[in-house]
């Protein structure tokens, strides 16, 4: 397959509350990703103030470095949205009034029943005399698109419905009309129950054999590491043909690890494998304290296989809703192999369900010993054929202890159900 290149693009988001993390920059992720899926490389994103001089050093700097440069922001009403006044003065341009974005701001106007067009209304239909104006026509700041030797610039409104409307409506398609862009080609694989660094070590071997315009790229998060494959080209099919090809060599490295592809959530494939089995679930919680549960019922059409969940926080509960030995607890401690067993049998009993899970541990800051550090946790998985259970170590941040531990518990679940005829051979979710 002939190497293509592919144009590049820069994100320049304009605005102090960007900077001040009073408001987060969603636009830039957003933009990124249409972007990638019309064909053009986002090589660079960034905020700059409100202030001239800045925005000025922002475009020089990005024309070094893209073709396309987007910016957001600064084109409102008040004397703070400065960027129309800044492009007329980078461009060496002067403004004019526009009479046909004058009207649609008028009939907006009226359709919405704000009040009368005021001067400062006004000055929003004037623009800078080079650029070709991108009518908004959900909003009153009007999209300008200027053109610099072989460089193209536009500027849109940083709010968020209003620059997507102008991206999907105007700037993606004017771009991929006057170049003749290829396309970029994304597949997520999503794997779990191993490290980063072990699992670089199992497919170092598929890595090493990957087709040279076939880009990995590991992105770890507690409990999840994704592997994602990129391809560029001009036949979009033969992408997604050959990166599909990889994935499926990649199973054959690491079989139990993967999960499912582009992103899919773990508690979302425990549901598809559930209900394909006609099986149920319950749990039973100690440090995850339901958090289990809330993943479990996060998915629509799960009340169909999730019974409940028994969130055991204190000995009491154990012993009285979960029939777990009070003298076990005493004699091996509630974080251990005999408490967290019971516990899964307790509440597969109680809720009559056909698996169950549970968990006790010491989710910190707080509570570790010698013997049990912060980050001890026992899990176990109850199924028709019996009870197991496991020991993990895992750090000592309370939130990423408690969503480890519930991922580490779906991942021993989805072990058992694997194991069934129905399910082997027949994966629930494939490249």
């Amino acid at each position: 397959m002939n190497k293509i290149v592919l144009m590049k693009a820069e994100i320049i988001s304009i605005g102090d509350e960007l900077l001040i993390g009073q408001v987060v920059n969603t636009n830039a992720s957003w933009m990124a990703e249409e972007l990638n899926k019309a064909g053009i490389n986002v090589v660079q994103i960034s905020s700059v103030s409100d202030e001239g001089k800045h925005i000025k050093a922002s475009l020089r700097e990005a024309v070094q470095r893209a073709d396309i440069i987007l910016m957001t922001g600064g084109l409102g009403p008040t004397k703070d949205d400065i960027t129309k006044k800044v492009l007329m003065e980078y461009f060496g341009s002067k403004m004019i009034f526009h009479q046909e974005t004058f009207e649609h701001i008028k009939r907006l106007f009226k359709a919405r029943n704000y009040y009368p067009v005021t001067d400062i209304n006004r000055m929003q239909a004037e623009i800078p005399d080079n650029c070709i104006p991108l009518p908004n026509r959900v909003g009153t700041a009007v999209g300008m698109w200027f053109e610099q030797g072989n460089k193209i610039f536009v500027s849109m409104p940083g709010v968020p419905f209003e620059m997507k409307t102008l991206m999907l409506e105007q700037v993606i398609p004017k771009i991929q009309k006057q170049f003749n862009s290829g396309h970029i080609y994304h597949k997520t694989i999503m794997t779990t129950g191993i490290g980063e660094s072990m699992l670089a070590e199992k497919i170092d071997g598929w890595v090493e054999n990957l087709p040279e315009n076939i880009k990995l790229a590991y992105l770890p998060q507690p409990g999840i590491v994704r592997l994602r494959l990129s391809a560029a080209g001009k036949d979009e099919n033969a992408l997604k043909e050959l990166v599909n090809k990889q994935c499926r060599l990649l199973h054959d490295y690491v079989p139990k690890a993967i999960f499912g592809f582009d992103d899919i959530a773990l508690e979302e494939i425990i549901g598809k494998l559930l209900s394909k089995l006609g099986k149920s679930i319950s749990s039973a919680e100690s440090c995850t304290g339901g958090y289990i549960a809330h993943l479990i019922t996060s998915i629509a059409g799960s009340s169909n296989y999730f019974a409940g969940s028994i969130v055991s926080y204190t000995n009491e509960v154990k012993v009285n809703q979960l029939l777990v030995s009070k003298e076990d607890i005493e004699k091996y401690g509630a974080v251990s192999q005999q408490v967290v067993e019971q516990m899964a049998i307790g509440v597969k009993d109680l809720l009559k369900t056909d698996y169950a899970l549970a968990t006790s541990g010491i989710a910190g800051p707080d509570g570790g010993t010698e013997e049990k550090p912060v980050g001890t946790v026992w899990i176990a998985v109850a199924s028709p054929e019996g009870v197991k259970s496991k020991r993990f170590q895992f750090g000592e941040h309370r939130g990423r202890n408690i969503r480890r531990s519930a991922l580490m518990a779906m991942n021993m679940l989805r072990m058992e159900l694997i194991k069934n005829p129905k399910i082997i051979g027949q994966p629930v979710h494939n490249c």
